[in-house]
């Protein structure tokens, strides 16, 4: 179902003389520049009645009227599926996502994702670019995301992602033991030669930090606890494996299950058996787009994490 939205403003006195689509990104912030600009090409976002031109300047008084209708974007199938719903209001979405979803269609995945399931619980979404999905969890990685349900929210989240003001706290298990906590500053980009992958480059990468603490040390493994500073794709992933501490169960960056010397029978099970990386998004903080305030989320470690800390804990007691 299309967004229908009708806004007035008046352009202040300390405006006067600026471009419409500056004013319009001041007098009307739940919306982006880019989407601005749209509206008043396509005569949606009119001054005085009249069309005009992004880059036209505008006298103080004047009356802004935008009147718009946000068409559907998504062209997926809606799916009815089971969402573990941590919160829900008017403008966000909270979830707690299983390991195993995809989170996007793409390629190889053209259903069954958490986007066509989005569709079937929130119709309306669907005018919203992505389905409010404004960052995502790979497939394997399980706990806490947030979904906009609306373009004004979506605008807001992607602004405090982009500000870095959205606290993302991860848990992980990781090979190898830590002394303590520390950070990993190294830029991201798509591995030179295996395309699926992604890498730490020296040129070229995007900008990336992950701060980690150490939680719990055993003897050749530690549970620990990840902040992001930027959110690339597979960051914590690619940043541990980086410093020699992949992440257990992790299929592309941490290779073959490493087993240690003396390692009980039991041990040896769960580590080849864990079947995916070791990875949670466990707490999620940021600035509610409507009240304003600072609002969070926390998600306890699923059961198959908590099962393998545990047997890691017991094989240190013998």
């Amino acid at each position: 179902m299309a967004e229908t939205i009708e806004l007035t403003a008046t352009v202040p006195e300390g405006l006067e003389g600026s471009r419409l689509d500056q004013i319009a990104a001041q007098l009307f912030p739940d919306y982006s520049r880019a989407r601005l600009q749209i509206w008043i090409k396509s005569g949606e976002l009119t001054v005085d009645g009249e069309a005009k031109k992004p880059r036209e300047k505008l006298l103080s008084g004047e009356l802004l009227q935008l009147r718009a209708v946000v068409e559907d974007e998504e062209r997926w199938d809606a799916e009815s599926m089971d969402l573990d719903i941590v919160y829900e209001d008017e403008a966000l979405l909270v979830i707690n996502k299983p390991a195993g979803l995809v989170v996007h269609p793409g390629s190889g995945n053209a259903s069954g994702t958490l986007l066509n399931a989005l569709l079937a619980h929130l119709p309306d979404i669907a005018s919203v670019p992505r389905a409010g999905i404004v960052h995502r969890l790979d497939k394997d990685t399980s706990g806490i995301m947030v979904v906009a349900k609306t373009l004004a929210a979506q605008n807001s989240l992607v602004n405090q992602l982009q500000a870095r003001t959205v606290s993302r706290v991860y848990e992980a298990v990781i090979f190898g033991s830590l002394t303590g906590g520390g950070v990993v500053r190294a830029d991201i980009g798509r591995h030179p030669r295996q395309r699926t992958k992604m890498a730490v480059l020296a040129i070229g990468g995007k900008e990336a930090t992950t701060h980690y603490r150490l939680i719990k040390r055993f003897n050749n493994h530690c549970h620990i606890r990840c902040m992001l500073e930027t959110g690339r794709t597979h960051q914590i992933r690619v940043h541990m494996a980086h410093i020699k501490h992949a992440l257990v169960g992790d299929p592309v960056y941490a290779g073959r299950p490493r087993i240690p010397k003396g390692a009980s029978e039991e041990l040896i099970n769960g580590l080849r058996g864990f079947g995916r990386q070791a990875l949670h998004a466990r707490k999620l903080s940021l600035i509610h787009p409507l009240s304003h305030e600072e609002i969070s989320w926390e998600i306890p470690l699923v059961d198959d994490m908590v099962n393998l800390i545990a047997l890691l804990a017991a094989e240190d007691s013998e």
